[in-house]
Formats: structure tokens, sequence, C-alpha cells
């Protein structure tokens, strides 16, 4: 009897076929979409439309007759772009006045990149092999969070991406470098 091998890499446990057009493709010709929702502080509203927006909700969970599941996912937040911004108009500051109040956000960013911020993003997944099925789906998803007063899309292969990331390595950015041969 032949001894059977346990993988330890988890792309031979994992059913992951690959990620295309807002898909991931596992085995069994099954495939995993669904919706990103936009995050909306509902706690800074008046308490009778907080109450609104949870039955709003309430109703909606219980309209979904089909096994999902609701991830939540940080993703890194790049500011780069804004420090570059930052420091140019620094640069070009017309007075010491305006020159401190640019570099008290500077300062302020780089407190954001040294404490690893994250953005939280919210998604409801799901799973079917009819590619139509999940369309309707997702249609049906947008418009019910849209009646709840939230905004969603349909998830792209990028935050698919993060949501197996965060899955897989525990919300642990892995950043590989380059291997040089010895």
């Amino acid at each position: 009897m032949a001894k059977k091998v346990k993988s330890v890499y988890t792309e031979n446990w994992l059913p992951v076929k690959g990620i295309q057009n807002g898909m991931i493709y596992v085995g069994g010709n099954q495939k995993v979409t669904g919706v990103k929702i936009t995050p909306k502080n509902i706690f800074i509203l008046d308490q009778a439309s907080q109450d609104n927006i949870l039955i709003s909700l309430k109703n909606f969970y219980n309209t979904i007759d089909y096994e999902f599941w609701l991830v939540v996912a940080d993703r890194p937040v790049d500011i780069s772009v804004y420090q570059a911004e930052l420091q140019l108009l620094y640069n070009d500051a017309p007075n010491a006045a305006i020159r401190k109040l640019i570099m008290q956000d500077i300062r302020k960013a780089n407190t954001f990149i040294r404490n690893n911020v994250v953005d939280t993003e919210y998604y409801l997944l799901f799973k079917d092999e009819s590619v139509e099925i999940l369309e309707k789906r997702i249609r049906m998803m947008i418009s019910g969070l849209a009646s709840c007063g939230l905004n969603a899309s349909k998830v792209s292969n990028g935050d698919l991406r993060i949501v197996l990331e965060n899955f897989l390595n525990g919300g642990n950015n892995t950043e590989f470098g380059v291997v040089m041969p010895v």
C-alpha cells in the first residue's frame, strides 16, 4: 500500500484553479463571486435612520435563499501618492505658516504608514456552476443593498485576491523579494 504524502503547499489542497472575470474558479466546475459593499458608518445617523437601515438589512438577508458568506477583509492603504503631493505643496508653499500646516499633514501621513493603516472591506460571496445564476444573484444583491441605503458593486479580480490573501495569510501582507542564486 502506497503511503499518501500530505502536501505542505496550500495550492495543492485549496481548490482554486484561477481568478477571471470577477470569479474564483474552483474544483467541480464551481465558481465563487459576489459583491463588495462600500462601508457606511450608520452610527453617526439619528436613531430612526439607524433602525430603518437595520430593519432593511434584516429583510434583505431574509430574501437570500442560497448559501453565502459575509467576508470582512483588510486591505493595506497606499498613501504614497498623497505624500508625494504634500511634499510638492510643501516645496511650493509661499510662506512659513502654510509650510507648517502642510508639515503637520506629512507627519500625520507618516504616522499612518508606521501603524500599517488598513481599509476594512465587506463582501458577500456565493458559489454556483452557472454564470447566469451568479450574475442574477449579483444584480439582486446590488439592488437589495441599494434599497438598504448601501452601495455595492461586483467584485473584481483584485478584490478576490485580497480576500484569498487575507484567508490564506491570516491578514498578513506577503511581500516576497527577488530570490537570488547563491
